[in-house]
Order: C-alpha cells, then sequence, then structure tokens
C-alpha cells in the first residue's frame, strides 16, 4: 500500500480500554486500510496495564511493533509521535478519510473541544474539525461530569459522533473479545468499512 493513499487516523489517549484501539486498529489493517496511529504517553501506560504489550516511545520502533504484531503491509500503519508535526495528519493539505480517538479520554475531549491543537493528537482532531471530516471519539468513564457531558453536547453539535464504550449484551458476549467486538464494529459501521465481528441485529433470529 502506498502511504499518500487514503488513511485513518487511530489515536489511544489514557482512557482505560486500550483493547478497544488495538482492536480498531487489527481489523482496519485486516479490511486493507490505510493507518496512522497516535499513542500518548498516558496510553502507553494503560496498554501496559490493561495488556501484555509494552509500546515502544519511538515511532519508528512503534511503527515496526504494530506493523509485525498486525501483519500489516509495508506503510499501511504507521506511528507518529507527539511533536512530530511534519506529519500528514498536522495538515489539512493531507487529512485523514476519518480520525477515531479510541478509547478518549475526558481530558483529550476537553482539549478537542476547546481547540487546544497542544499535541499532535489534538492538532491532528482540529485538522480533521475543521476539514470537516469524520471525527468519532469512544470516551470510557463512569460517571460523567456536567463538564463532560457538555464537552460532549458542544462537540456533537460541530458534528463528532460521540460513540461511548458502552457494549451491549443482547448478542449474549461469551468473553471480553465479544465486547470489544461490539465496540469495534460499531465504530467500523461509522466509517462505512466491511466486517464480520458481530452478527447484526435481527439476524438469525429464526422467524
Amino acid at each position: 500500500m502506498n502511504s499518500k493513499e487514503e488513511y485513518f487516523t487511530v489515536a489511544l489517549s489514557g482512557a482505560s480500554g486500550a483493547l478497544y484501539g488495538l482492536r480498531l486498529i487489527e481489523a482496519l489493517v485486516k479490511a486493507n486500510r490505510n493507518v496512522r496511529v497516535l499513542v500518548t504517553n498516558p496510553a502507553r501506560v494503560v496498554i501496559s496495564q490493561e495488556t501484555d504489550l509494552t509500546v515502544p516511545n519511538s515511532p519508528k520502533e512503534a511503527t515496526e511493533f504494530f506493523s509485525d504484531l498486525y501483519k500489516s503491509e509495508k506503510n499501511q500503519l504507521i506511528v507518529y509521535g507527539k511533536e512530530q508535526w511534519f506529519a500528514p495528519v498536522a495538515s489539512g493539505s493531507n487529512a485523514p478519510k476519518a480520525m477515531i480517538v479510541c478509547p478518549c479520554s475526558t481530558g483529550t475531549l476537553s482539549a478537542i473541544a476547546m481547540g487546544s491543537s497542544r499535541s499532535l493528537l489534538e492538532r491532528a482532531a482540529d485538522v480533521v474539525l475543521k476539514e470537516r471530516r469524520t471525527l468519532i471519539l469512544v470516551p470510557r468513564e463512569s460517571p460523567y461530569s456536567t463538564i463532560q457531558l457538555e464537552n460532549m453536547l458542544k462537540l456533537s453539535k460541530l458534528g463528532v459522533t460521540i460513540l461511548p464504550a458502552s457494549p451491549a449484551f443482547y448478542n449474549r458476549p461469551e468473553s471480553i473479545s465479544d465486547l470489544v467486538d461490539h465496540i469495534v464494529a460499531r465504530i467500523l459501521d461509522h466509517l462505512h468499512v466491511e466486517h464480520k465481528l458481530v452478527p447484526r441485529w435481527g439476524e438469525d433470529v429464526g422467524y
């Protein structure tokens, strides 16, 4: 795959729920999509806490790490650093098809709502907003404060999709992976990416 082709940006911030973001990256790679990955330092801590993975700090090493992990093609998956300002995601002239912050901490959500652009992740989200591209935020917090809800409302009014990590149980999940796949499937639906992660509502009901 060519790095200049259409791509998706997947950003992992420091909220609990690293499995959602990791599974999303894997699913996009398997769907033959180009993926540009942003991983915050808090996200690295969460990943090491919630999984057996240790993501390298170096963007080059992290790219090799994820590429090996998900068996991606050359240049299909690239990881950018926090202050790698010449990365394509930092400019509207090379904006992604869509950006997903998964999981999205409430601190990251606040920064995006305020347009602070203090890091590459925040700048990338700002680019997606100003270019009127698809931005999906997957917050994972409980309960939500009024401030957090107001930030979500503000972003929703700007066209951002707020897709909380709230898995369903009508498919009778048998594992944590089943719960994770339900949320990732909903994200892929909003990205118009075909998948077979979970059965859809009404399928195989027998009538």
